[in-house]
């Protein structure tokens, strides 16, 4: 569905150089990235602000042409078969609307069957079933300026969707939403995915989208691609330790186990306490030295939230972020 190609996108930026020079100085915001995405997969794209990730959505959707590199959607080149492209593929910035501001909603999503040229049948089919989804009844009469964030959004996804599009580009879709807002768009993407099997690349600072959403990342670092594969496998690769909370008969002093090396305990609250595992212990083994050394009653294991592998990251804690090096999947 996407292909990219040692793409890479340069910006001149000028600065003021005394009272009246200016410089000029190359920056690469995107920076010989190299991906694909297959029919029907769910891809987060993450980074941190200014790492490249709008950059390659205008790409990939035609609004900039690569400065070198090779993008094809659904076999297309998006800046040179823009208009082509925009009738097969939905798009939604998180920040813009493409909705117009004064009319109701339904006007809105009405002129959007004639630009797309969606057949009227075809269209009161989709938007039947996009009202019913994205719950959008009780507002489809009102003006889009009257609507709140979390319903203009929700027009937004109905209008990126109207001429059922084989590939989903959102960036950033749940920015400043609520939390029942947020539960609407994340559970009807899912529904859109897993049952209508649209391919869907998603930009965003919320992890709570990517945890629940994607089963596999992507992660751009100024500008070069520096991992790509799965949660659990970037866990792994960060090196981040997992939790043991341990709930014992009696309260103590902190739990010791000489027997297994690197085990901290972090916390102690009563009967209760918090292990500190690296990534390289075996839980089973925890489990078994703290059996024959304590009357354990309750045990659970618990993975680093993903915003703290992702913070280590950007703070460039592991030496192949600093050096740049794409993780293979």
């Amino acid at each position: 569905m996407i292909e990219v190609a040692s793409v890479t996108k340069s910006f001149t930026v000028r600065a003021r150089s005394g009272r009246i020079r200016r410089t000029r100085t190359t920056v690469r915001a995107v920076d010989e990235v190299s991906f694909t995405v297959a029919p029907g997969e769910f891809v987060g794209y993450l980074g941190p602000n200014g790492a490249g990730k709008s950059t390659t959505i205008k790409m990939l959707t035609g609004i900039l042409t690569p400065s070198s590199g090779d993008v094809r959607v659904l076999g297309m080149d998006p800046s040179r078969q823009r208009t082509t492209l925009a009738r097969r593929i939905g798009v939604v910035f998180g920040q813009r609307t493409t909705l117009w501001w004064d009319l109701p909603l339904r006007d809105s999503l009405a002129l959007l069957r004639h630009l797309y040229r969606v057949d009227t049948a075809a269209h009161r089919e989709r938007l039947a079933e996009l009202t019913g989804l994205l719950e959008l009844g009780p507002f489809l009469d009102t003006p889009v300026r009257q609507l709140s964030l979390g319903q203009r959004m929700r027009g937004d996804l109905a209008a990126a969707l109207l001429h059922d599009p084989q590939v989903l580009v959102l960036d950033e879709p749940t920015i400043g939403l609520d939390v029942v807002s947020k539960a609407t768009v994340r559970e009807f993407l899912q529904v859109l995915n897993t049952e209508r099997g649209t391919t869907i690349l998603l930009t965003t600072h919320d992890l709570g989208d990517i945890e629940r959403l994607c089963r596999r990342v992507m992660i751009i670092d100024h500008g070069r691609l520096a991992y790509d594969g799965g949660l659990d496998r970037l866990r792994e690769t960060v090196g981040a330790e997992r939790v043991l909370v341990v709930e014992l008969a009696d309260s103590g002093p902190p739990i010791e186990l000489p027997d297994v090396p690197d085990v901290i305990v972090e916390r102690v609250e009563g009967p209760r306490q918090w292990l500190r595992l690296p990534r390289t212990a075996n839980p089973a083994t925890v489990v078994a030295a703290l059996a024959q050394r304590h009357e354990v009653r309750d045990i659970a294991v618990r993975e680093t939230d993903i915003e703290d592998v992702l913070a280590r990251l950007y703070r460039g804690d592991q030496a192949y972020w600093c050096s740049g090096r794409p993780v293979a999947p």
